[in-house]
């Protein structure tokens, strides 16, 4: 099993910060603040884990390599995609450039981000798939309540604790699936599918069943454990997720152990 969490970093690198307007408090707004925390002890229990030290402001590490519109990188699709591989605005439709990106600068960043974290994620998983028979991939994820004012006004009015995202159920098992809703609800924690969230590049690039790789998204609600508007840690609500997301890294390590084995046993003469 690996964790990853790409969604962690908070870092600009230098080149990148002359093109950057966004303040310092929209980086960290649109951030997964504190997920790779809570998910420290996953190495303790069995899993791998990969976190993401660059903001997605200098590269989104859960978008395509080539999710990107003209307005913000030249020679790019006439579509309007103000956040995929760069964002072009915050979540609150606020600016992060100063300017329109050139080609060598999104090849940098590329070069330098986005192609290393992803030799290494698909390295780790093919591993594990040639040693176990299979490799289930959990990517962590934070989302914000829905706001009054920006693109916000398009998600649900409400959202539930837990989101899986699994594109319709096709990129995981359904044992793997229900496993996370389960254990959630087992916490106590509302669960919906796939809503808003239903994967991202990770999930969708990586979830391949039929060839021995399970990937589950799994969004937590932030305000189960942080001040959204102070953005600080709720020391109390972070206690109650990080036993749900123990407890969640547990059930499925050993459940995958439990079916290595079983592939193990299956595929001797």
């Amino acid at each position: 099993m690996l964790v990853e969490v790409p969604h962690a970093g908070l870092a600009l690198d230098p080149p990148s910060m002359s093109w950057t307007v966004a303040p310092t408090r929209s980086v960290a707004r649109d951030a997964d603040l504190y997920v790779d925390s809570l998910f420290a002890d996953a190495p303790a229990l069995g899993a791998s884990l990969l976190r993401a030290h660059t903001s997605r402001y200098v590269v989104d590490l859960n978008r395509s390599a080539d999710d990107y519109d003209g307005q913000t990188v030249e020679g790019g699709s006439t579509g309007d995609r103000p956040r995929g591989v760069v964002w072009r605005l915050t979540s609150e439709g606020y600016a992060v450039l100063r300017e329109r990106l050139p080609r060598d600068e999104l090849e940098r960043r590329l070069d330098a981000v986005w192609r290393p974290y992803h030799r290494t994620l698909a390295s780790v998983l093919e591993r594990k798939r040639e040693r176990f028979g299979f490799a289930l991939l959990l990517c962590a994820h934070s989302m914000p309540s829905p706001r009054a004012r920006g693109l916000r006004t398009l998600v649900p009015p409400f959202l539930a604790d837990v989101v899986p995202g699994t594109r319709g159920r096709t990129s995981s098992a359904e044992r793997w699936i229900d496993l996370v809703d389960t254990t959630a609800r087992a916490h106590g924690l509302s669960v919906e599918h796939d809503v808003p969230y239903r994967g991202g590049y990770s999930t969708g690039h990586y979830g391949r069943p039929d060839l021995g790789v399970h990937a589950v998204q799994v969004e937590l609600a932030r305000r189960l454990y942080m001040d959204e508007e102070s953005l600080a840690l709720d020391p109390k609500g972070a206690e109650r997720l990080l036993q749900f997301v123990r407890s969640l890294v547990t059930r499925l390590v050993t459940e995958a152990r439990t079916a290595a084995r079983g592939t193990e046993a299956s595929s001797q003469p």
